[in-house]
């Protein structure tokens, strides 16, 4: 038994009525910034040795690994 359009129409306007249409648009204006965000992420080459900061410039890498005494 699936749902009517009667029944999604409620259901959307209930949703409207609760939260605002303001809030719904700004909800899904996150939540296209999270999608961008996320496959930009993805198009990134993860071999490039260098992180971006979130200004978009590259920030030094540290090398932790500690030295071996010789002795």
């Amino acid at each position: 038994m699936s749902p009517s359009i009667w029944q999604i129409l409620i259901v959307v306007l209930a949703l409207v009525l609760l939260f605002g249409r303001g809030k719904i648009s700004s909800l899904m204006g996150d939540v296209a910034k999270g999608i961008k965000s996320f496959k930009r992420g993805l198009a990134e080459d993860p071999d490039e040795g260098t992180v971006k900061s979130v200004s978009g410039q590259p920030e030094q890498t540290v090398d932790v690994t500690p030295v071996k005494d010789k002795a």
